[in-house]
């Protein structure tokens, strides 16, 4: 073994041993974290707007601080851009991170100086966490592979601006930077087709051992890397490769294909990186869901998701959560924001220490019909159903259709399989009913004629990436939707059906 690699494992179990006593006093760091970012932000034009100087509990918090969502925030960013100082935080951002926004175009969230380097920590802190648990560290003697956005940098007033991926590029430690690949002439390539060919070209003669990226911008990765190689499995080109670490999207459906594109099962490290903090990372390979990144510059609030969309829902602090219950997750940060709706919903599977796992998106379910459909019944039927099915599935999309052209409204199901089922009729009938008994609401709209079993519309090889080039949002930091309560995705899919 290398000296990287011998060197981490002290260093990983000191980090893991520090991460365990946070665990311990989880709440206690909570308030405290609360109690500093509003201590610190009191003199902003925020923290003056909204009575920072008598707040001093969470209840003060609740009563002054209302929850908002980017437009909330959005009055307070324009006057950033215009150049004024100290207004959600102390001086202005050290960056902003654009993303894309539904109701007001790209959003521009806020990164600090006293915010960035969590992001890099919990990066750094869930590689150590897996080193501790497993003892494997010889990835950190070959190569890594980041597939990200492009770390070039422009500016919105006197402020950079770019994507998480690329701004964190930056911020990339010196020791790692020998090992990280690819080039960063490669890395700032625009166009994603001609950044996964030049990737290609760099890293097929490397010793890659960890490679790193959203799942299905990964797999189009692998399967480029085959076809040019000849290989049968990714482990034939890169036979050292031991370690696939990825966020953004639920693994589980593209497990099966990973494992046959790859040759093996190898181990993983799932993240839960967003442009607002480093909410959660895998920290063990035995349990489930990942760590909450408790001690990291950020206050969360849970308000249960079947209340969320209530006049005054309850917001709960760490200490009030319970487990396998549905939480929107609302952030306060030393980036600035303030009660901020992530749209993201979680729930806890341990509270020692505290572990969630993401169960969708507020504003990603399907309730055409009042039937409530959320992405963790989606997907955990779906993962139900390909066990007992000789079949891979690529990518996916859910969508309702309310107004068919004959017969019973239906959910349609846009499926591009890798391998189809060898009775898809069976594969659908399976999966609506591994759905109804998911959901109580969608399987009384099925027996009682309101709503038809579901429907599969198969599409082309390639042509979910055909949908999202035409978007503009092929590769990097973007993700296709699982479902969606309206059928513009839907739409977009009728030219790559077969």
């Amino acid at each position: 073994m290398g000296i990287k690699g011998t060197l981490s494992k002290p260093y990983a179990h000191l980090i893991s041993n520090a991460l365990k006593r946070d665990a311990k006093r989880g709440v206690d760091l909570q308030h405290k974290i609360m109690r500093s970012l509003v201590t610190k932000a009191r003199k902003t034009a925020f923290g003056s707007d909204h009575d920072f100087a008598n707040i001093e509990t969470h209840t003060d918090f609740k009563n002054r601080v209302p929850i908002h969502d980017y437009e909330g925030h959005k009055p307070y960013i324009d006057r950033i851009i215009k150049g004024e100082n100290d207004v959600l935080w102390p001086g202005k951002p050290a960056y902003f991170c654009k993303t894309s926004g539904t109701t007001s175009g790209a959003k521009y969230i806020p990164l600090t100086k006293d915010s960035v380097p969590y992001h890099v920590n919990a990066a750094k802190n869930a590689l150590l966490s897996y080193i501790a648990e497993t003892g494997n560290s010889s990835f950190l003697d070959g190569k890594m592979i980041f597939l990200q956005g492009s770390p070039e940098l422009e500016k919105i007033g006197d402020i950079p601006l770019g994507r998480l991926s690329g701004i964190t590029a930056h911020w990339v430690p010196n020791y790692l930077q020998k090992n990280r690949m690819p080039t960063w002439k490669t890395n700032c390539i625009d166009d994603w087709e001609t950044k996964v060919d030049k990737v290609i070209k760099e890293t097929r003669v490397e010793d890659m051992r960890l490679i790193s990226g959203i799942p299905s911008w990964v797999q189009m990765y692998f399967e480029q890397l085959l076809e040019k190689t000849g290989a049968n499995n990714v482990k034939e080109v890169f036979p050292n490769f031991s370690l696939f670490v990825y966020g953004g999207l639920n693994y589980a459906p593209y497990k099966p294909v990973f494992d046959k594109l790859i040759g093996e099962d190898i181990d993983s490290v799932e993240t839960y990186p967003a442009s607002e903090g480093f909410i959660a990372y895998q920290d063990s390979q035995s349990e489930p869901g990942l760590r909450l990144n408790i001690n990291a510059g950020m206050f969360f609030e849970f308000i249960p998701a079947d209340q969320f969309f209530e006049e005054n829902p309850p917001r709960y602090h760490l200490g009030e959560v319970e487990l396998n219950k549905n939480y929107a997750i609302i952030l306060s940060t030393n980036a600035g924001l303030w009660g901020y709706n992530i749209g993201d919903t979680v729930k806890f599977v341990s509270l020692d220490p505290y572990r969630i796992v993401v169960t969708g998106r507020i504003k990603h379910f399907i309730s055409a019909f009042g039937e409530h459909v959320i992405a963790e019944e989606v997907e955990s039927s779906l993962e139900e159903v390909i066990a007992h099915f000789d079949a891979q599935v690529k990518e996916f999309h859910l969508a309702p259709q309310i107004n068919p052209e004959d017969g019973l409204p239906y959910h349609e199901w846009f499926f591009e399989f890798d391998d189809e089922p060898h009775n898809l009729d069976a594969f659908r009938l399976k999966l609506d009913k591994a759905l109804q008994d998911r959901n109580p609401y969608y399987k009384d709209l099925i027996q009682g004629n309101i709503l038809r079993p579901l429907v599969i519309s198969r599409v082309e090889k390639g042509g979910f990436n055909e949908m999202m080039k035409k978007r503009g949002k092929l590769g990097g930091q973007n993700k296709i939707p699982r479902l969606s309560d309206n059928r513009e995705l839907a739409d977009l899919m009728k030219p790559f059906l077969k």
